[in-house]
């Protein structure tokens, strides 16, 4: 029996102060075309970014000139252009929500749950995802202009305070931010970038791993061009990479990352090294190792998300969190392999859903009993702490451990570049010399890689832009451009106050320079004051004040600002009722705007006579006769009143 601990995958304390599960998706740039810069999240450092390194809540892309990126998140891929800054603002299990501060970017939804959300936020709208489909968006450069365009989606645009539907093979650009004004027309053909999207979307579709695996697990994407598949009697469909190094072993060319809140994450160095490093299990067959999937897709069946996992190992050593070891003479940290019959056990607190869903979504053998006595033994009697005695299937395989020193681990150095030999006996009878937490240090948690050139990071800008969200974004997002949460005022959260309507072709706005793909040239947006809408579509309703993350919108709106006249005594509030006029007349020179409580002119565009409410009526004026209008007859007294006289 091998003495086996459970890592700590987190900070001191963290793991016993987290409540909720960890989310069981995350995101991976899998494909580079060019220069895409990453920022973690915590940090101020801008680096390159590496394929391999997990990307969650908080984390944020900045594509280069003449840079591409594509990334996969399981159920969707999104594809980022040139000069384009992007920040993950929620992703969890039921949301999916992107700031596209500027640029180009193209969602691509394969599926979409009845319990999943998936919104793209810009400086001017938030567009909401209604069905599976692709749906683009391009922001100009000043961030006061977005293009939406739904190539076979239907989705929900809300900005200015209203929603409009968005319809398959239309392009509508929303111009403004307090006040929107809209163009719809149908869709260009594509672009340059668009190309590449419909290329890249046919080489995904054409892939013969996904026969063998679900679509979500995350980096599948790589399976074709870097191994192949066989079938074994035991695990049934098994992937073997091809161009491995002569006694090759899984979790030994890589590094060890600090990402919250899994906590220690391994990345891999080899180009295909996502999917077999965070889903199935490892199995020494045919020769050599090779990779396990969980159960592949059934058409028909129920679907299941595959469950994401920072590192399918068990580490060696004993007594409490650390698995710090002795390690010729010195202090360091070793693990291996887990096989496809092996439980896996977060060292974070977690429900007993999750634990069993890591597990049986990852392996196609496992024992669900096994699972449960696992869990009750570790998570409900809290014995994270006290060495578990368990029998693994690779824990005696000729170079199935790697071993590091402590420093190495901690900083996240290349672990084929600090690994040392040990010997059986190390492993069997561990000697623990430390039992408190690998606490990362900096460089664990920003990554080994190259600071990302000046020319390669997003315009400082960018910052000051407000982001327009419907969805609440998590506390742990951090828009582009900053290197912490942003306050609620960042976040202009929008809820419209009508039912979401369908523009109408034609253009209410200046046209936008270029073709689709093309970010509108930036500039005076159309449909401001003294630049009004002159086509028949009725204008947008008035901007409302942008309510507060995690507020419910007031039922009384708040007081204008100061400096803005105040609305006169007894006017009446604005008729919801009344539609605006179709072909608004211009203000006059020098008029302020409209007070939020007068009410819109009717939509005949004539005046009407009628007195406002509460204002007392003017009097009138008793008409006179007509002219050839005789007189009514006198009665017998009015005769006899002109006969005494």
């Amino acid at each position: 029996m091998l003495i086996v601990s459970i890592l700590l995958l987190a900070l001191p304390g963290m793991a016993q102060a987290q409540d909720a599960d960890p989310p069981s998706r995350v995101a991976r740039l899998n494909f580079i075309e060019g220069s895409v810069s990453f920022q973690p999240a915590g940090t101020s450092t801008w680096l390159e970014a590496n394929p391999n390194h997990p990307l969650t809540t908080g984390d944020q892309l900045w594509a280069d000139q003449g840079s591409r990126g594509e990334l996969h998140m399981g159920g969707a891929v999104l594809r980022i252009s040139a000069q384009t800054g992007i920040s993950f603002l929620n992703l969890s299990d039921q949301a999916v929500q992107i700031q596209v501060a500027q640029g180009s970017a193209v969602l691509r939804v394969r599926h979409l749950e009845d319990n999943e959300n998936y919104e793209i936020d810009t400086p001017n709208l938030a567009l909401t995802i209604l069905r599976p489909g692709e749906y683009r968006v391009d922001i100009s450069a000043d961030g006061t202009s977005s293009m939406v365009t739904a190539g076979n989606g239907t989705g929900e645009v809300t900005a200015g305070g209203s929603a409009y539907n968005i319809a398959p093979g239309q392009q509508y650009t929303f111009s403004g931010t307090d006040q929107v004004s809209i163009d719809a027309e149908p869709a260009p053909g594509p672009d340059d970038f668009q190309q590449w999207n419909l290329s890249r979307d046919a080489r995904e579709d054409r892939m013969a791993s996904a026969r063998y695996v679900s679509r979500d697990v995350i980096g599948y994407e790589d399976l074709d061009d870097h191994g192949s598949w066989r079938d074994d009697p035991t695990y049934g469909h098994v992937w073997y990479p091809t161009g491995v190094a002569v006694g090759w072993a899984p979790y030994h060319y890589g590094h060890w990352a600090f990402v919250a809140p899994w906590g220690w994450t391994w990345v891999e160095d080899e180009p295909w090294g996502f999917a077999p490093f965070h889903y199935g299990r490892w199995v020494v067959a045919g020769g050599g190792w090779g990779w396990v999937p969980g159960p592949a897709p059934v058409v028909g069946a129920v679907y299941v998300r595959p469950v994401y996992a920072p590192a399918l190992v068990a580490f060696v050593g004993g007594g409490g969190f650390a698995a710090s070891i002795t390690i010729g003479g010195g202090v360091g940290v070793a693990w291996f392999p887990l096989g496809p019959r092996d439980v896996w056990v977060p060292s974070y607190h977690v429900s007993a859903a999750y634990m069993t869903n890591v597990n049986v979504t990852n392996s196609v053998v496992i024992n669900r009993t096994e699972v449960t006595n696992v869990y009750n033994t570790t998570i409900v009697n809290n014995n994270t702490n006290v060495n578990v005695n368990r029998t693994y299937m690779y824990q005696n395989a000729p170079g199935a451990v790697t071993a590091v020193p402590k420093a190495s681990f901690q900083n996240g150095e290349p672990v084929a570049k600090a690994s040392v030999q040990v010997s059986a006996q190390q492993i069997q009878h561990p000697q623990v010399v430390q039992a408190t937490a690998i606490t990362p240090t900096p460089r664990a948690v920003s990554g080994p890689g190259a600071p990302a050139k000046i020319s390669a990071r997003p315009p400082a800008m960018l910052a000051s832009r407000p982001v327009v969200t419907k969805m609440a974004p998590s506390p742990r997002a951090i828009p582009v451009g900053h290197t912490a949460p942003a306050s609620a005022s960042t976040y202009h959260s929008m809820t419209a106050t009508k039912p979401a309507t369908t523009p109408p072709p034609g253009r209410t706005a200046a046209p936008p320079n270029g073709a689709f793909g093309k970010p509108p040239a930036a500039g005076p947006p159309a449909g401001q004051p003294g630049k009004p809408s002159t086509a028949g579509n009725p204008p947008p309703t008035k901007f409302q004040p942008p309510v507060r993350t995690n507020e419910t919108p007031a039922t009384n709106p708040a007081p204008p600002p100061k400096f803005q006249p105040p609305a006169r005594e007894n006017q009446p509030p604005a008729r919801t009722n009344e539609p605006p006029a179709s072909n608004p007349a211009p203000p006059a020179k020098f008029q302020p705007p409209a007070r939020d409580n007068q009410p819109p002119p009717n939509t005949n565009g004539t005046p009407t006579n009628k007195p406002a409410a509460n204002q007392p009526a003017p009097p009138t004026k008793k008409p006179n006769p007509p002219a050839n209008e005789s007189k009514p007859p006198k009665d017998s007294k009015d005769k006899d009143k002109d006969k005494d006289r």
